[in-house]
Order: structure tokens, then C-alpha cells, then sequence
């Protein structure tokens, strides 16, 4: 039997600090947005849309558009405008979704709601506000791409947003609860819109940043589609068995509210099972990327791990 000095195998996994590199990533984007968005007249507003965008937050969105846009050849810097609207942009769906006229939640990462700390008017104002110059801010900051490049990132992003992403998914999401029929093919409308579109969008925005030619764009956005939809039920799975305190909200709502959720249909050992399943399916997509893809893999496999 031979020993050889290379201490890696086909079958071993290249080592990657992923706590590490999110940290850093982290540091990067909070930045960023405080830099985004200075208070002005009227302060108000800038205050209130400041409250909830810096709050704090796993900021993966961000962090997959900085990652995608590495992987395919480009760099942080021209990806920073973007991944930062895509973080006003899921803000404002969280300002808008903890509303009394849609999911009545008090606190968020923690902190009291936006509507708690401003009011209705004025959450209902500072998600308005995030949602628009989200746009101005990538049509503004992004520098060193191609406009064609730019319009492209627009686009995606506005159908992620709109009607045939979150806007559809949450209207669905509503008209569904209380139901006890909701299919899983209507939970699965639901959430591959109102939370796998904008995850999505994270990853095609920074593969289209760097100029990834089609067949990888195809491959990053399979990929996408899979991590958020397991996010989703992971979140589904925490909602039963995490605390308030481990989520940062209110712990229980969907039961609360008589909500279709993956475990209410399957139940949570399948849940579970289903989640690995798309998290497998996700980082098979990259196989073709070589090391480049450890970060996106790493936090394909960091979604059904967490505890909040």
C-alpha cells in the first residue's frame, strides 16, 4: 500500500470557513447601507426606513448576489449597488408584511415593528421609499458594467418584486389562509414567488453583473429556485419548534393563523427530508464550478442547519 503526502481524496470536501466569510460579508454590506441611505428632510421617513433596513439580519440575499457575481468573474464592487437594493427591497416586504392588514406582527429580528415604533402611515411610507430607491440605486451606483447589463438586473428585479413574484405569492398566501384544502402545489405557488423569487433574483442579478453566459445563468437560477424554496420550509419547520427568542419574531403565527405550511401538510420529519432534498438538488447545479461555488454550496447547505 502506497502513502501519499496529498491528504485529499476525490471523495474529500475542500475546507471552507463559512461563518468566516459571511462575517465578512456581513461587515461589508452593513456598511454599505449605511452609507445608502443618510437622514435628510424629512427625517422622519429616512429614520424609518433606516429602523428596519439596518436592523440587523443573516443579510444572505446580499451575500448570494456579492457570491454569484465572484463565482462567474466579476467583483464585489460592481455588485454592491445591487445586492444592496435587494436587501431595501426584502425590508420593505417585511415592513409591508408585518402590517395589522397582513401578518399583525410586533417584532421582527428582535426589534419592534416598524408600524409599532412609526406607525401604520409611515411603515406603510418608509416600505414605499425603500421599494423605489432600490431602483434609483442600482441605475445610479452601479459602475463598471455594461448598461445593457444593468437594465437586465432592473428588469429581473422588478418581475421578482411584482405581481409575478413576491406581490402574487403574498396575495395567493392570503387568500389561502384559514382554507384547510390548500393544496401542495398552491403552498409551493405561494412560496416559489413570495420567497424564491427574490433569493433567485439574488443569484441571476449577480451572475448577470459579471456577464455569465446563458447555460451558467440557467444552472445558478435551478439553483436558486431550490435553496429558496428549502428555505422556506425550514422556515416553516422553525416557526413550530423554535422560541421568540431563537426567531427574533413571534414564534407559532402561521398556526396562530390557520396558515398552509409545509409541516401542516406533510408533517416535519418529511419536511426535514424534502429541505436536504432541495439542498442536494441545489449544489449538484454547481458541480460544473469547481471550487469557485464553495460559498453558494456552503450556504446551500447553512439553510437547513440554522436555528433561526
Amino acid at each position: 500500500m502506497v502513502v501519499t503526502d496529498n491528504p485529499q481524496t476525490p471523495q474529500e470536501k475542500v475546507p471552507f470557513d463559512l461563518p468566516a466569510y459571511l462575517q465578512q460579508r456581513q461587515s461589508q454590506i452593513e456598511a454599505a447601507l449605511d452609507r445608502a441611505i443618510p437622514i435628510a428632510y424629512p427625517e422622519k421617513i429616512y429614520e424609518a426606513m433606516r429602523y428596519s433596513l439596518l436592523a440587523g439580519g443573516k443579510r444572505l440575499r446580499p451575500i448570494l448576489c456579492l457570491a454569484t457575481c465572484e463565482l462567474a468573474g466579476g467583483t464585489t464592487e460592481m455588485a454592491i449597488p445591487t445586492a444592496c437594493a435587494l436587501e431595501m427591497i426584502h425590508t420593505m416586504s417585511l415592513i409591508h408584511d408585518d402590517l395589522p392588514a397582513m401578518d399583525n406582527d410586533d417584532y421582527r429580528r428582535g426589534m419592534l415593528t416598524n408600524h409599532k415604533v412609526y406607525g401604520e402611515d409611515i411603515a406603510i411610507l418608509a416600505g414605499d421609499g425603500l421599494l423605489a430607491y432600490a431602483f434609483e440605486y442600482v441605475a445610479a451606483k452601479t459602475k463598471n458594467v455594461p448598461a445593457q447589463r444593468v437594465l437586465q438586473v432592473i428588469s429581473r428585479l422588478g418581475r421578482a418584486v411584482g405581481a409575478a413574484g413576491l406581490v402574487g405569492g403574498q396575495v395567493v398566501d392570503l387568500e389561502s389562509e384559514g382554507k384547510a384544502d390548500v393544496s401542495i402545489d398552491t403552498l409551493n405557488f405561494i412560496h416559489n414567488h413570495k420567497t424564491a423569487a427574490l433569493l433567485e433574483a439574488c443569484v441571476a442579478c449577480g451572475a448577470i453583473l459579471a456577464g455569465a453566459p446563458e447555460a451558467d445563468l440557467q444552472r445558478l437560477t435551478r439553483y436558486a429556485q431550490n435553496i429558496g424554496l428549502a428555505f422556506q420550509i425550514v422556515d416553516d419547520i422553525l416557526d413550530i419548534t423554535a422560541t421568540q427568542e431563537e426567531l427574533g419574531k413571534t414564534a407559532g403565527k402561521d398556526l396562530q393563523a390557520q396558515k398552509a405550511t409545509y409541516p401542516s401538510i406533510w408533517g416535519l420529519e418529511e419536511s426535514q427530508r424534502q429541505a436536504r432534498q432541495l439542498v442536494q438538488a441545489a449544489i449538484a447545479e454547481l458541480d460544473s464550478f469547481g471550487e469557485k461555488a464553495l460559498p453558494l454550496q456552503a450556504i446551500a447547505e447553512f439553510i437547513t442547519s440554522r436555528t433561526h
